[in-house]
């Protein structure tokens, strides 16, 4: 990336933050929406999206018990939806670049209402593999993020999109012990009920309090510098074209290799919770919203697993926060929904190797090793981020 491109992305970016307010007053109804209020609907949105989604993850290893399906099984189901999610992270965040983060919000709920549909009907392990098949296009949080990015200046960015681990808390804590009581009292099916009409619900809040546009649109100097060149929802070209950004491709290694290992913990936490510590549906829920609550080393009971996710959980919400601030920051606004639809992919890909890598350290072993990963992890890339300069403010502001 040459200096004169880098100049050109920072004009419009400070172009594209003053127009932000402007874009909103000549949107007709959108237009009477402040921007604080859209900014708070975003955030409401996630926190519905989250509880819905982890009332799911909460009583899914259970309901695939029921059916029958065994660990390996269980294993491919996990991966089906890592999969899916892997390969339609990108494509939504192209399409919400395309046609704006409230189509990508509609997009997500109507997603979400017919994945939970589908869970509901799962009488037997096909349709269990069925129901998973809309989670391609369920990215609630990257459509909050698109939007609060569109709605905020650079400077003012990475606080609002940090006010997101208040929902991700909120959903968590809700969503998990929601899942494991309903579950209980009423039926291992009633959580996918409450997240059916739920979802419905969240779809008709993007469509009557999110705005038509909320992105403005660049002067054509910049958008020949900066915006994509292809029309497509999918093009390798155009993600290879984003890594190329300054300090981008080192940032998104980063990310990844540091959400590796709690990102395989978390992906055998169900498996976790029932086997090693015995605990039932309920129980797990509430293990799962005490994470929420604060958002692995030698731990022998559930007391010490409560103490060591202190630090482990307060970690993880801060790198992916900064990460993913830092990254909208490095590329064009045009290409924020695209870049931050690349983010989301790298939980979806933990979620589609996980379960093997994590299967083979559990069982050969035992729990105490994914503390020993993220240690060995955690120095290595410590080391190399003192030694590495990677800087990307100054492309930003200059």
């Amino acid at each position: 990336m040459s200096t004169m491109n880098a100049k050109a992305i920072s004009e419009g970016e400070e172009e594209a933050s003053g127009m932000r307010n402007k874009t909103l007053a000549e949107s007709g109804h959108s237009g009477e929406i402040k921007r604080g209020q859209v900014i708070l609907v975003a955030y409401l949105t996630a926190a519905l999206d989250l509880t819905f989604l982890f009332m799911q993850f909460g009583i899914i290893p259970y309901l695939a018990k029921n059916l029958g399906l065994d660990s390996v099984g269980f294993g491919y189901l996990q991966t089906t939806f890592g999969v899916l999610q892997l390969v339609g992270g990108y494509i939504f965040g192209r399409f919400a670049d395309q046609f704006g983060a409230r189509a990508a919000l509609i997009l997500s709920g109507a997603s979400g209402s017919v994945f939970f549909l589908l869970m509901s009907l799962s009488t037997s392990i096909p349709l269990l593999f069925l129901s998973r098949l809309p989670g391609v296009f369920m990215h609630g949080i990257p459509g909050a993020q698109k939007l609060i990015t569109d709605m905020t200046t650079p400077s003012q960015r990475a606080d609002a999109l940090g006010k997101l681990g208040l929902c991700f808390g909120i959903g968590m804590i809700v969503g998990s012990a929601l899942g494991g009581v309903l579950s209980t009292k009423f039926g291992i099916f009633v959580p996918a009920y409450v997240g059916l009409v739920g979802s419905l619900i969240n779809t008709l809040i993007a469509v009557v309090w999110i705005p038509s546009q909320t992105k403005p649109k660049l002067n054509q100097h910049v958008t020949e510098h900066s915006t994509s060149q292809s029309g497509s929802l999918f093009s390798i070209r155009e993600i290879l074209r984003l890594m190329k950004f300054p300090g981008v491709m080192e940032v998104f290694i980063v990310k990844v290799l540091a959400g590796l290992p709690i990102g395989l913990f978390m992906i055998m936490f169900s498996i976790i919770s029932m086997d090693f510590f015995g605990l039932e549906a309920v129980e797990s829920g509430y293990l799962m919203s005490y994470f929420g609550v604060l958002q692995m080393a030698l731990m022998r009971t559930v007391w010490h697993y409560c103490i060591i996710a202190v630090p482990l959980v307060f970690a993880f919400s801060m790198l992916a926060t900064i990460t993913d601030s830092i990254l909208t920051k490095a590329v064009p606004s045009s290409d924020t929904g695209a870049m931050l639809g690349i983010c989301a992919s790298v939980q979806p890909l933990t979620r589609t190797v996980g379960p093997t890598i994590g299967g083979v350290l559990y069982k050969q072993f035992g729990v105490s090793s994914f503390g020993y990963l993220q240690l060995v992890v955690n120095i290595g890339l410590f080391v190399y981020l003192l030694k590495s300069k990677i800087s990307l403010r100054e492309t930003k502001s200059q």
